[in-house]
């Protein structure tokens, strides 16, 4: 994958793809780059020079810290996601898999069609591969790498040897390794030992020292085990199932001190298809009733067709849960009953129906917070975090907000509550701010009395301004700041309203006023 690093940044970066970026790391003598766009390596950029030498060829070039550490998580990810095509799967490097196919290449078509279901899977996922199949791990190596499909042509640094030895070996003339094969083994023998073996490097290539692989360590996911004796046709063969599966899957995971995320109950026909039901926790779970009453729905939809002759009880997604009480009384704490809740809800409404408030990067009150699924499944290649800059856009705003919304209320929904001076913000936000008509003594004075919904309300208190910008990287330039005000009519209501904009500003003509929450 020569374009791990700069692919990965890419997927959620701000910047135009024909932006010149580098990625840089820290090095002896300063910032060395690590990977480049395709704008940035037409400008001379090039992986491993220091980055002073990069922009003495083109000042313009934008530098971006790198995140080695992240992508050498996205391979050990995507070493697990490559067991599709082989058992044995191995990290080779920075940015490499190698994989025994062995036997494998028929079940795609040939080793074509193998190469061929390689790159385009990794195209999906949005990933360049260079693929190649070869007798030996090191020419599989040389091959993607250095390209063509015979080894002789290829440099010598294609047998992976260190740089000394690579560049004594140009200063004999033995550039290729067509060239070091014509060359006596005794005499390489005596000249390269050590680190730069190449007799040995040459052994590895053509097969004849072994080079086995190590796969990446595989931990599968808790599993229980059901055979009959007979077919069973049954519509409630896989709920009986259940009540025997559930109990072997929970000793299995107290074993490891896990708990379930996500279950899947699947049931082999004898026609050898497959029936699968899969649900989802909130919290990692290890309670027999709870999951089993979860699934019990689920189970009674599988179709036994010709009939199950056995079934299979899977925790594909586990966390790590130890032994806890839960409380003196042995009463079950709120937390889990309303995690229990929320998750049998989902089963009988899917998860499109239950949501639960999610945090947004945004010190708007409107966009501080959406909904998603309120039992959700990761992605296989999920866990990675935003781009640098990314994550400090928001540092040119006036104000920044942390939002901790709460369940809605009717029309109305709990605001974020601001990093600085809490009690500010409202306890329900209406889901659109509303206009209103305000009086004030001055221009830029405070309000003293509005109309709202055809009510007029005289203002006996009022508190601010609170000052917010607009967000410069998302709205236009035209758009106009506002200042927030919390006033008190004179029957005790407390409102949230603010101005938007401010005369002269340039940016329309005069300001506008618009009520956003509620208080109390």
């Amino acid at each position: 994958m020569p374009y791990l690093a700069i692919e990965r940044w890419a997927k959620d970066s701000d910047y135009a793809p024909d932006d010149p970026v580098v990625l840089t790391i820290e090095g002896t003598h300063g910032l060395v780059i690590y990977a480049v766009t395709q704008a940035a390596a037409e400008r001379g950029a090039r992986p491993g020079a220091r980055l002073t030498d990069g922009r003495a060829l083109d000042p313009s070039l934008i530098a971006v810290p790198a995140d080695p550490q992240g992508d050498a998580a996205r391979v050990e990810r995507l070493a697990k996601w490559a067991g599709r095509w082989s058992p044995l799967v191995e990290v080779d490097g920075a940015d490499a898999l190698r994989l025994d196919v062995s036997g494998v290449a028929h079940l795609f078509g040939g080793e074509a069609g193998l190469v061929r279901d390689v790159r385009h899977c990794f195209a999906r996922i949005g990933y360049t591969a260079r693929v190649a199949i070869g007798p030996t791990a090191l020419a599989a190596w040389a091959l993607s790498h250095f390209g063509g499909e015979e080894l002789e042509p290829l440099h010598v640094s294609a047998l992976r040897l260190d740089a000394d030895t690579v560049r004594t070996l140009e200063r004999l003339g033995l550039k290729t390794i067509g060239a070091l094969m014509d060359v006596p083994r005794l005499a390489l023998a005596r000249r390269f030992r050590g680190a730069g073996d190449v007799v040995e490097a040459l052994d590895r290539m053509i097969g004849r020292k072994p080079e086995p692989l190590t796969a990446a360590p595989t931990d599968p996911p808790p599993r229980a085990l059901l055979k009959l004796e007979e077919p069973a046709v049954h519509p409630e063969a896989a709920s009986q199932a259940l009540e025997q599966l559930v109990p072997m899957l929970v000793g299995r995971l107290e074993e490891r001190k896990l708990g379930a995320r996500r279950l899947a109950l699947t049931g082999y026909r004898v026609d050898g298809s497959l029936a699968v039901a899969a649900v989802a926790t909130t919290i990692p779970s290890r309670e027999p009733k709870h999951l089993q009453r979860l699934l019990a729905d689920k189970a009674a939809t599988l179709d036994p067709e010709f009939g199950f002759d056995a079934f299979a009880l899977t925790a594909d997604w586990t966390e790590e849960l130890g032994a806890a009480q839960e409380s003196l009384v042995e009463e079950p704490s709120g937390t889990r009953e309303l995690a229990r809740l929320v998750d049998r809800l989902t089963v009988k409404l899917g998860p499109r129906a239950v949501r639960r408030p999610k945090a947004q990067e945004s010190h708007l009150p409107e966009r501080a917070s959406g909904w998603a699924a309120a039992v959700f499944s990761p992605s296989p290649l999920a866990g990675e975090g935003r781009s640098s800059r990314r994550l400090r856009k928001g540092e040119g705003a006036s104000r920044s907000r942390t939002s901790v919304p709460h369940p809605p209320t009717a029309s109305l929904r709990a605001p974020p509550s601001p990093a600085r001076g809490e009690g500010f913000s409202p306890q329900r936000l209406l889901d659109r701010a509303e206009a209103i008509d305000v009086i004030y003594a001055t221009p830029e004075g405070v309000p003293r009395r509005f109309v709202w919904r055809r009510a007029v309300h005289d203002i006996a208190r009022v508190e601010g301004p609170e000052r917010i910008a607009p967000e410069w990287w998302r709205q236009p330039s035209s758009t106009r700041l506002r200042d927030y005000y919390r006033v008190e009519d004179a029957e005790g209501r407390r409102y949230w309203i603010y101005r938007e904009g401010l005369i002269g500003d340039g940016r329309g003509g005069l300001p506008n006023w618009f009520i956003h929450g509620l208080f109390g």
